[in-house]
């Protein structure tokens, strides 16, 4: 989905990020994973937070994942695009990393909501050249 005339903030991607941004304007979810001890983290950073190694690879995750916790925001913050409730969530990845995300394709209202939810990554084109990753309810038909 992109938005022709998206008006809220920008991700501002550093040299850290720059692959994570660069992966989601093509609808791929890429994490930083270390080569040395062979685990997956997010955010991303040069060095491993588990072994300080500096082996740090940037590797496509499955887009799985669950939903750990969330926040129903009743309207976004001054000048931001999304109006009405919204949701926030803390997914964890299939891969063991976590990492903050809006929810979205569900009713905004705990009743549809469950730790332990599954969801799956889409993306929310912003500009021709930023994209968001998003997560989803998996259809469970």
């Amino acid at each position: 989905m992109t938005t022709d005339a998206y008006a809220g903030p920008l991700p501002l991607p550093t040299p850290e990020s720059r692959p994570f941004w660069d992966a989601a304007i093509k609808h791929r979810l890429s994490i930083p994973y270390c080569d040395r001890c062979a685990r997956w983290f997010f955010y991303p950073r040069p060095l491993c937070p588990f072994c300080l190694g500096d082996a740090v690879t940037w590797r496509d995750a499955s887009g799985r994942g669950a939903l750990v916790t969330f926040v129903i925001n009743p309207r976004g913050p001054k000048n931001f695009p999304i109006t009405g409730p919204y949701v926030v969530g803390i997914v964890e990845l299939a891969e063991g990393p976590r990492m903050m995300s809006r929810i979205v394709d569900v009713e905004p209202v705990p009743e549809r909501l469950t730790c332990d939810m599954p969801l799956e990554v889409g993306f929310e084109d912003l500009t021709p050249t930023v994209s968001v990753p998003v997560f989803r309810p998996v259809d469970r038909t």
